[in-house]
């Protein structure tokens, strides 16, 4: 893997040791550049689980990706800086108080002199890696945050005014890549997925978030959510090169 082509990606020009304070400026850098998206699904472009694909597709092509693709390359990358990085399977919250089942969402953990979550394909979460200690709340320009235990599972929760809402679940058994990959197919073929049933591009502001899901922009700055509707694919296209630097027409 061409390390420097992924960094100047996202536009990250600092110290590459495999340290704390690195992590975290490359996991931020990343949210920043990188945005997320499944808008191969619907082009019917299949996506595999593997890392060179996701590393190409981000660095040369100039996408973005969901969370194997995402997590996956961005694994990739600290490995090749030195990191020591383990696959952990995650379990997202459903409304109606059921999960998704097992595999649903990769995210990676990172070990150093203490163990760190870092997960840059979950959408609007953490910018930066959260320390891998329970009951320790953790703000960020993202929020608050702490990680919780719930028998053998550990809970990732976001602050919102008094109450914590449940992110998603997990546990630290270690995962190779190919363990996801009926998850993988799922969220490209089932019409159950959310990923079939609407196109997003979504990236993460110095203070907010913008988003366009389907034909619909939304933006948010420092709290304040905007929305409108575009008026044709055209427009989306067009925005879609000039907010999110994706090119459909491109690989």
């Amino acid at each position: 893997m061409d390390v420097a082509a992924y960094l100047a990606r996202i536009g990250y020009r600092g110290p590459t040791g495999p340290t704390a304070e690195t992590l975290r400026q490359i996991h931020r850098a990343h949210m920043l550049s990188v945005p997320f998206e499944n808008l191969d699904i619907g082009l019917g472009r299949r996506i595999t689980l593997d890392p060179d694909a996701f590393v190409r597709k981000i660095v040369e092509e100039r996408r973005g990706g969901f969370c194997y693709e995402l997590n996956g390359a961005f694994a990739t990358l600290l490995e090749a800086l030195g990191f020591k990085v383990t696959l952990l399977s995650a379990r997202v919250p459903r409304a109606d108080g059921s999960e998704t089942p097992e595999f649903d969402h990769l995210t990676l953990r990172v070990d150093l002199e203490e163990p760190w979550l870092a997960d840059v394909g979950f959408g609007d979460f953490i910018l930066e890696p959260l320390r891998l200690q329970v009951g320790l709340e953790q703000s960020q320009e993202a929020g608050r945050f702490r990680i919780e235990e719930r028998g053998n599972d550990l809970l990732v929760q976001k602050g919102q005014g008094k109450e914590w809402i449940e992110q998603y679940r997990f546990t630290l058994m270690p995962y190779c890549l190919a363990d996801f990959a009926a998850m993988c197919d799922f969220h490209q073929t089932s019409p159950e997925s959310p990923f079939t049933r609407k196109s997003i591009c979504s990236l993460a502001t110095a203070d907010g978030r913008i988003t366009l899901a389907d034909r619909k922009l939304i933006e948010t700055r420092n709290g304040t959510r905007q929305e409108r509707i575009l008026e044709s694919d055209t427009e989306r296209k067009r925005l879609l090169r000039e907010i999110f630097g994706v090119a459909l027409d491109a690989g």
